[in-house]
């Protein structure tokens, strides 16, 4: 089995998929209590890093996608698949996933 070497430029999302960089979890409390990593809760916010080209609607014709590269946004808590590349963790989900774009 070859081995292959991803890296966020090689990743292209197909269909309404979108790869997302996943933002850096709380490391403390409001109280200023620090969390262990056992405690943190998952992030649910991300920069877009990749968008593929839309899903096709019923007369093969492709739908623009809403989110764009670089936009902040929100999506479901448990949506997508985890993926990591070296130290940073991306997720890849689709389209109607993302909740909300941020600014």
């Amino acid at each position: 089995m070859a081995a292959v070497t991803l890296s966020v430029s090689t990743v292209k999302p197909l269909g309404d998929r979108v790869f997302v960089k996943v933002s850096a979890s709380e490391e403390k409390t409001a109280g200023g209590i620090l969390l262990p990593d056992t405690a943190k809760e998952k992030p649910q916010v991300g920069e877009v890093v990749a968008v593929g080209p839309g899903k096709r609607d019923e007369k093969g014709t492709r739908q623009e996608m809403e989110v764009k590269l670089g936009d902040k946004v929100l999506y479901s808590k448990y949506a997508g698949t985890d993926i990591k590349l070296g130290t940073e963790e991306y997720v890849l989900l689709s389209e109607k996933d993302i909740l909300a774009v941020v600014s």
